[in-house]
């Protein structure tokens, strides 16, 4: 083999290494772009997915917040409602207070024409005390203004408690040295103050019936407040 083809033989190793080597770079060339777009997507979705978390916290913490604030201003809604319903039931029991007032103030007022409801309630009150206390002996209390109808009672109270029970009747001790307290005015509005009525207790004090106008009241309020919402409001608050 001559020079020339030897020559010739190198040019075509030396191509073909060439051809190979650019095709290698080539190869690694285009995989290296691949892994790079690759890599690149993954860091875009990546970026993506952190963005989308971060909107989806704010936009849950931005939900928890009206929830919030909508649950305040709804409990804030519901206590005006309460308390305005309870203002209402309020003013109610004041005025079914001062119809009492009516009741034992009667027989002081319209004194040329004596009404005696008021002198046989009381007659009445005494009787239901006694049926409630069932002692021989008891300890009665009245407003000093009450004191004079209380006493005009007393026998007949007496024995008509004697008469249901079948027993003697007992023996009632007024009590003048302690009265109830007098009925509300301008000038007592906040003090102590019964609208009538009577309290018994026994002797020794350790059973006491107060059977005073202001405790029926709040007696039959107690009773009758859910059918009063009911009626009110069209259901029975608790």
């Amino acid at each position: 083999m001559n020079d020339a083809d030897v020559s010739k033989q190198i040019q075509q190793m030396v191509r073909f290494i060439r051809q190979e080597a650019e095709e290698k770079a080539n190869e690694i060339s285009i995989s290296a772009e691949e892994e790079f777009n690759i890599e690149k997507l993954q860091l875009v979705e990546a970026e993506k997915k952190k963005i989308r978390q971060e909107y989806e916290r704010k936009e849950k913490q931005v939900e928890i917040r009206k929830k919030i604030e909508y649950s305040m201003q709804l409990n804030a809604s519901r206590i005006k409602v309460l308390q305005s319903q309870d203002d209402l039931v309020g003013s109610m029991k004041e005025a079914a207070a001062k119809e009492l007032l009516s009741v034992s103030h009667h027989h002081i007022l319209n004194v040329i024409h004596h009404d005696h409801s008021y002198k046989h309630l009381l007659k009445d009150l005494i009787v239901q005390s006694l049926l409630r206390l069932k002692e021989p002996a008891v300890l009665l209390r009245c407003r000093t203004e009450d004191l004079h109808l209380v006493e005009s009672v007393l026998e007949s109270a007496k024995n008509e408690y004697a008469a249901k029970e079948s027993v003697h009747p007992p023996n009632i001790v007024v009590d003048t040295n302690v009265y109830l307290p007098p009925a509300p005015s301008h000038h007592n509005a906040h003090g102590l103050h019964c609208s009538g009525g009577v309290a018994l207790a026994s002797i020794d004090g350790k059973i006491v019936c107060e059977n005073t106008l202001d405790a029926r009241l709040d007696v039959a309020f107690r009773k009758k407040l859910p059918e009063i919402r009911k009626h009110l409001y069209g259901q029975v608050a608790a």
